[in-house]
Order: structure tokens, then sequence, then C-alpha cells
């Protein structure tokens, strides 16, 4: 049953069939269930002022399903977190990185049809990211390096979040900050959803003009996350991930101390991981190799204090990164030392058979025979990088 009323009766757990009237140039276009008092604000900022709902289709609006359970076992946040083994983590990190691909598409379809998305969800999302970091980071490192090369656009926000959480944790940030981090690293880059697919993907390199349409993904994520009620702070921070010291940056071409630390800290993880990320058109380079560009980046560029602090956190071998050994096996680090050169890996790989072995791990701070050779790509021995990461860390 349809039924017309004003903004100021909409309630949760009502569904909009149609937005009959609204003030302000971004309209609302689509249908949906609005599951939060959150939702309705947001139609009230975009000048939404009468609608059409269906009756028939009222649900409740308690949480449901995977996307806040999560939350429901964390700890809070003054309660004491004992580290959990690397194998007891998996289970749950695992999930929860495919909670956060699932999201991430639904937050971008949202920013693509225009329409409101109930922002408890990402920010619950990322403090369970916070959370399962807390436990143990290996978990969720070693995860960053399973990708998909035609979801890269779901996976890069995913493991920034991540990222950043680990890195502001390492850098002893309060509970709040490593939260706020995380969450700003989950939505920094939707507004490349409204970037065209001949653009966003193109092999090549942009024409100038090209460029331009690129760099236009920052202000359309910012346009979007203006009109939820999301923290103002949080949104300047999202802004300025392709800021840069020297002032070249975009879109605002802002300089030096005009750059939040937050922002400094975002530009720098965006950055790493787009480096060794897997596209369809390329393969992702090796984390030294990404290392070596943030330093030449830096200090005119990138804050070059926060870009040695990044690598002192990732370590010169990271978690989930493939390393050769002395032996002639590859194996995948999950676990740093206090011997950068010497971490705990995982080995699965005879480089000289060509042929996968049982996952072993190997402590190479106590082998006096065996040692890293140098970094690895997976597909410089022709091997299928998703189906090595389910071997080595034994996930399903």
């Amino acid at each position: 049953m349809l039924k017309k009323i004003t903004i100021n009766d909409l309630k949760p757990g009502m569904y909009v069939h149609q937005i009959v009237e609204q003030k302000g140039q971004l309209s609302v276009k689509s249908q949906g269930r609005v599951t939060s008092q959150a939702i309705v604000d947001t139609l009230k900022k975009k000048g939404v002022k009468s609608l059409v709902i269906d009756t028939s289709k009222a649900f409740a609006t308690e949480p449901e399903g995977n996307l806040v359970a999560e939350s429901k076992s964390e700890p809070k946040a003054d309660e004491p977190r004992k580290k959990v083994a690397l194998e007891n983590e998996l289970t749950r990190a695992t999930h929860l990185h495919k909670q956060g691909k699932a999201i991430q598409k639904l937050l971008l379809n949202s920013v693509k049809k225009e329409q409101p998305f109930d922002t408890s969800i990402p920010k619950t999302f990322s403090r369970a990211l916070v959370s399962s970091i807390d436990r143990n980071p290996d978990a969720l490192l070693c995860l960053t390096k399973i990708r998909e090369k035609d979801d890269y656009l779901l996976e890069h926000s995913l493991n920034v979040a991540i990222l950043l959480a680990n890195f502001g944790r390492f850098l002893g940030m309060s509970e709040a900050k490593v939260h706020d981090l995380s969450y700003a690293g989950f939505l920094h880059d939707l507004g490349k959803i409204l970037i065209p697919d001949e653009i966003l993907h193109k092999p090549g390199r942009l024409t100038d003009a090209e460029m331009e349409v690129m760099k236009g993904h920052v202000t359309h994520g910012v346009d979007y996350l203006e009109t939820t009620d999301l923290d103002s702070k949080l949104i300047r921070v999202i802004s300025e991930h392709h800021e840069r010291l020297d002032g070249l940056g975009y879109p605002a071409g802002i300089e030096g101390d005009a750059i939040s630390y937050e922002g400094r800290m975002l530009a720098i993880v965006d950055m790493y991981d787009a480096l060794t990320a897997d596209r369809v058109y390329k393969a992702g380079m090796s984390s030294q190799k990404a290392f070596s560009i943030l330093m030449n980046d830096a200090p005119s560029r990138l804050d070059q204090h926060l870009v040695q602090q990044f690598i002192k956190c990732m370590g010169i071998y990271p978690v989930g990164s493939l390393v050769l050994l002395s032996n002639e096996r590859l194996a995948m680090v999950i676990e740093q030392t206090n011997s950068p050169l010497s971490p705990i890996v995982k080995v699965f790989y005879s480089v000289r058979n060509s042929h996968f072995l049982e996952p072993k791990d190997l402590n190479l701070t106590a082998e006096k025979n065996v040692k890293v050779v140098k970094a690895a790509i997976a597909t410089d021995y022709k091997i299928d990088v998703n189906a090595f990461f389910e071997r080595s860390v034994s996930i399903g």
C-alpha cells in the first residue's frame, strides 16, 4: 500500500517507494529501505521534502545478518586485549575480509545510484578490523595479499583500512584515532565508482585530459560523503589522500602543514597498496620496490618521517609477502622477528622442481643454513596467487 508522507514523518523501518519533492542539486532517484535514523537525516540534508512509502514493505530495524554482528563479541576499548595465535585469528579475519568486500560493494553501489547508506555499517566494520589487528595483525595483513584482479576497487580500500589500522597501532595512536583512520581508509576511494570504466581501467598511461577526469574521484567522493552524517574531520582526511607536501597534489593543491597528520598517513598507505596491487593489465611490484618509490617521494612530496615509520612498521619483508630462500624454496612471511632479515616464514614451493610442497613453518632466526635471498613475486614463478595463499595459510 502506497502512502505519501513528509520527510518529518519518515522513520527507520519504512520503505521508500518514490521521492515526490526535493530541493538541491543532488537528487535521489531510487527506492530503498530506511535502515536507520542516519538515512533519514541524510535525506533531509539532501533536501527531500515529501515522499511515498510502501507500507507493505515495512521491516524491523534491529541489526540483521553479518554486516554488524561482528561487533557483538568485540571487547570494549578499555578492556585488555590478548594476542591469539595466527591460525586461530585467520578464520575470523577471513570472514571479515570477505565481509569487507561485500560492504564495499554496497557502498559503491549507493554512491553510483546517489542513494544514502547507513554509516553505522562501515563504521562498525572498521572497528571490527581494528579488533582483529589487536588480536593478531598478521592474519589480516596476510589477507591483504589475496587479490582478485577484477576486484581492485573493492579490495584497495579494504586493504588501506587494514594497513592504516596497523600503522596507527604501531605509532601508538589512541583507540579512537585508530578507529577513525581505519574508517577513513575504508571510505577514501568511493568516488572512483563515478569515473568512466575506460579511464579507470585503462592499461596505459592516461592522457592529460583523462588524468583530469581521474582526479575528479576525490571531489566526487567528498561531495557524496558531505551528504552523510560522517564527521567533517574524517571527510577532511579523505579529501587529502592525493595531496602532496610540495603543493602539487590534488584536488586542492594544499601543501606542507596544511595537510593533516592523518591525511599524510593515508597518502602513504594508499600509494603503497596501489603500487603492490595486481591489476588486470599489470602485476603488482614487490614491497621493497614500493618502499623505494615512497622514499624517493620523501621529503618533497610525502612526509619523510612517516614514510620511514611505515617501512619500519611493515618490516623489510612484510607479513604476507613472498621471499626466495637460499635452498631454492619460496616462502610466505607470516611473522616478524627481532631480526628484520630473518622472519618466520611458511615454505610452500620448490623453485628447482616447480611444484608445491607441504606447507611448513620455518623460523629463520634459528636456521644457520637457510636465509632470505630476495623478495619474490608470484607471477615471476607463474603461481596463482590466491591458490598458494589458500594452501599456505590453510583457509577455505
